[in-house]
């Protein structure tokens, strides 16, 4: 079993990448993807959005999409594990771009009542070709998907929304935007509504992450996903908390990025929080979440876990713990622990303190 789960794209979704970009020269894409990375890695102002035409967004599409579906997939089945039977009617993804994390969103809620959705983003080439991708979905929820040319800087107005997601844009925005873009997305959320935060999992996008989620707890908000508490982050120094998810890659995903691996892991840092409604029960967050990669010895496996009472800690399983030691084998990197289906006192598993 692989140690980062695989994610892979929706057959539409996939399908209709490869026959839009497919006419897309190769040595064009390429030289484009190189044009973009270096955007990505450097500043960005906030006027000029990162991608400019149409060949900007095939080249993204190729190069990224898979990547950043993967990524909003991920984070989104976590959230989904911690809200059971909730299902958002509206969905608002801003900076959304060619539409990843309203695939993912599609995704995770399918059917033909699945949520309604908008994508508010400022380039126009990118809403164009997430269109066309849209016009060819499944879903009916994604055909019907509405998008909005819109700037993302100062403090737009949104509609009101049950989900609202922000995924891989805040980096092209300066610090000031960065924050009145999570906070117009905490005033789009209504009550029970929730606000998902994804960057890229490297040290800068986790403190852009980390930067909103405290923006959202001082809003009211509650944190449901990665962490299992709403105080402050017990990573520190120079470690990031993150995770990973494996992309498979198609043959035009190795050709536009030149690589010969049949997939390629992409890291991520996220949050998801929720505007308590004060009705019923509210949603709980994980009683512990699974940090590194699980370590597994003889006889034992160490988990090093953020822990409910705000800190970290490494827990051993053993053998002793009968049906807890056979989940902890099967434990990943970014689960919750115990499993949903375990008792939520650990089932006595040792505690061993502060990692």
């Amino acid at each position: 079993m692989s140690l980062v789960p695989t994610v892979h794209l929706p057959d539409d979704l996939a399908a209709a990448l490869t026959r839009r970009l497919a006419a897309t020269a190769p040595t064009e894409a390429s030289a484009q993807v190189d044009r973009l990375i270096e955007n990505y890695r450097g500043a960005t102002p906030t006027a000029a959005p990162v991608l400019r035409d149409a060949g900007d967004a095939a080249a993204y599409a190729a190069y990224r999409m898979p990547a950043t579906y993967a990524a909003a997939r991920s984070a989104l089945a976590e959230l989904r594990a911690r809200t059971g039977a909730w299902t958002p009617r509206a969905h608002l993804d801003l900076g959304g771009g060619t539409g990843a994390a309203r695939w993912a969103v599609a995704d995770t809620w399918p059917g033909e009542s699945g949520p309604r959705g908008t994508v508010l983003d400022w380039s126009a080439a990118a809403l164009d070709l997430g269109r066309a991708l849209a016009a060819d979905a499944s879903a009916p929820s994604m055909r019907a998907t509405t998008w909005t040319r819109a700037p993302l800087s100062g403090a737009p107005e949104l509609p009101a929304a049950d989900l609202v997601t922000v995924s891989y844009v805040l980096g092209e925005l300066t610090p000031g935007d960065r924050a009145s873009l999570v906070d117009a997305a905490a005033g789009a959320a209504r009550a029970g509504g929730v606000v998902l935060v994804a960057e890229p999992g490297t040290p800068e996008g986790y403190a852009r992450v980390i930067t909103a989620r405290d923006r959202l707890v001082a809003a009211g908000f509650r944190v449901l996903a990665p962490c299992p508490h709403s105080g402050p982050c017990p990573v520190t120094g120079t470690d990031w908390c993150h995770f990973a998810a494996r992309v498979p890659r198609s043959a035009l995903h190795r050709q536009v990025k030149g690589g010969t691996l049949p997939y390629e892991d992409e890291k991520f840092s996220y949050v998801a929080a929720v505007r308590p409604d004060g009705a019923g029960t509210p949603p709980a967050p994980a009683a512990n979440r699974v940090v590194r990669h699980p370590q597994t010895r003889k006889g034992q496996v160490l988990l090093d876990l953020c822990a409910a009472a705000g800190d970290l800690t490494r827990t051993t399983v053993t053998k002793r713990h009968g049906p807890l030691y056979r989940a902890a084998r099967d434990a990943r990197w970014g689960a919750p622990w115990p499993p949903d289906d375990q008792p939520a006192s650990g089932g006595g598993s040792d505690r061993e303190g502060a990692v």
